[in-house]
């Protein structure tokens, strides 16, 4: 990967690590999880024999990542489908971050969309928040909350469409 189009996108992007694209990230063979944990990582155990940390990441600035020099194999192997368009001559870095641009949008959408409704635990992984506020009961009298939860789920369906075609292929 030309480290151009790294510099150049993933500061404008950080959706890998916001929890827009992912609630958590699972560790891989070689990955240190003590020193993990010391670096600011909130390790738990997702299956008996492996541990993750949530999403969005508590290494993450907003922008870029506060311990990408030591980050865990998972992160460090990940490309997303814009850094691989550039990389291929597929796509231009404009187009790509015109791309980044419109699903941050997107994504800003169902977080407001989310707090409207109530759901406003933004530590929590952006797919939990959604799971949380559909599955809480309707009250069919207030017709405008019946309004939003249907705004939510197209809003989702437009923002995973989106991160499908462009960032996880």
């Amino acid at each position: 990967m030309a480290m151009n189009s790294i510099e150049q996108l993933c500061p404008n992007c950080g959706l890998c690590c916001d929890s827009t694209l992912f609630a958590d990230v699972e560790l891989r063979a070689g990955d240190d999880s003590k020193r993990l944990k010391k670096l600011g990582l909130t390790l738990f155990a997702k299956t008996k024999t492996r541990l993750a940390f949530v999403q969005p990441c508590a290494c993450f600035d907003g922008k870029l990542c506060r311990i990408y020099a030591d980050r865990p194999n998972r992160c460090r192997k990940f490309d997303c489908g814009l850094l691989k368009g550039v990389a291929a001559g597929e796509l231009t870095a404009n187009a790509a971050l015109k791309k980044i641009s419109a699903a941050k949008i997107q994504a800003e959408n169902v977080r407001a969309l989310l707090r409207r409704l109530g759901q406003r635990d933004e530590p929590m992984a952006l797919t939990h928040r959604y799971a949380e506020a559909m599955s809480a009961p309707i009250d069919l009298s207030d017709e405008g909350r019946a309004e939003r939860h249907g705004e939510l789920m197209l809003a989702v369906n437009d923002l995973m469409t989106r991160l499908e075609r462009d960032f996880l292929r």
